[in-house]
């Protein structure tokens, strides 16, 4: 996987936040996220769905594997990260979508990107929405 991430991750910032392949068209974010145990940064590339007013959501499904994605805890125990959109790195704080909100914005991606219904078949967890909300002025 780590070979996966690193041609998407050089492509992604060879084409100002743009890549081909199965994430042709998809609106792509690079997340540095800090490892809960190790302290060590990684990026991880991930589909995104924006929300506007500097608000953007990211699922945690690993392809619906009956485990979280390791990013996922990392992004739980250390919330405040930097994403890349584009040519553009900035702050943002993440917090777990639940409740009706999650199934409101659940239902609202799976419309979007059906492969991610499918990821939901697959798996018996339920898969974790994750809200990053941009912390910077330039929202």
């Amino acid at each position: 996987m780590n070979d996966w991430n690193a041609k998407i991750i050089e492509e992604f910032r060879a084409n100002e936040g743009r890549v081909g392949g199965p994430f042709e068209g998809a609106d792509m974010i690079l997340v540095h996220h800090v490892g809960a145990r190790s302290g060590t940064e990684r990026v991880t590339p991930l589909v995104h769905f924006p929300q506007g007013e500097g608000r953007t959501v990211i699922v945690a499904s690993k392809a619906g594997a009956p485990t979280n994605p390791d990013w996922y805890h990392n992004v739980k125990a250390n919330p405040r990260l930097a994403v890349e959109v584009g040519t553009e790195t900035f702050p943002v704080d993440a917090t777990e979508i639940v409740g009706d909100e999650r199934t409101e914005v659940w239902e609202a991606i799976k419309a979007k990107n059906p492969g991610f219904a499918e990821y939901e078949r697959k798996t018996d967890r339920t898969i974790p929405l994750i809200l990053l909300a941009r912390l910077d002025s330039a929202a």
